[in-house]
């Protein structure tokens, strides 16, 4: 995967169609909140997929045998800096959406900022973890207009 060919270092691929609108407005926020929070972007790949795309890469990489909206590689190498892929399930922000009774698109950026959340350092195993996590992706949605 290379995404420095178009000169972003946020690239966004698109397995399976979904409405993403605003790319370049989404890429600049997204590379702001990583260096407020004192990191670089040095390449970031969101791969919109299916349920089953998911599935596969969950059980292939993971060993674990569940659908889930994200799965989050990190690449980064060296400190202080954010490389990855994140895949996420549009099936799974549809229905996520659905069952919390939000928006679409309001489920699909929160989960695009919980990947890049992992990447920057932020977990989600633990109760604490949990609710730090969800507080800065409600943060993120806020001062993205959301």
């Amino acid at each position: 995967m290379s995404v420095s060919k178009n000169n972003k270092k946020i690239a966004f691929s698109f397995l399976k169609k979904c409405s993403l609108n605003h790319r370049n407005s989404l890429r600049v926020f997204i590379e702001n909140r990583i260096k407020k929070e004192g990191l670089k972007t040095e390449e970031l790949h969101i791969i919109f997929c299916s349920d089953n795309y998911l599935l596969n890469i969950n059980k292939l990489y993971l060993k674990h045998a569940f659908l889930t909206d994200i799965i989050t590689f990190n690449y980064a190498e060296k400190p202080g800096v954010i490389s990855g892929d994140l895949f996420i399930s549009i099936d799974r922000v549809k229905e996520n959406a659905r069952l919390f009774n939000t928006t679409i698109i309001k489920e699909l950026h929160r989960v695009i900022f919980h990947g890049v959340l992992h990447l920057i350092g932020y977990n989600d195993k633990t109760d604490r973890e949990k609710k730090e996590i969800r507080k800065k992706e409600d943060l993120w949605l806020s001062k993205y207009g959301l």
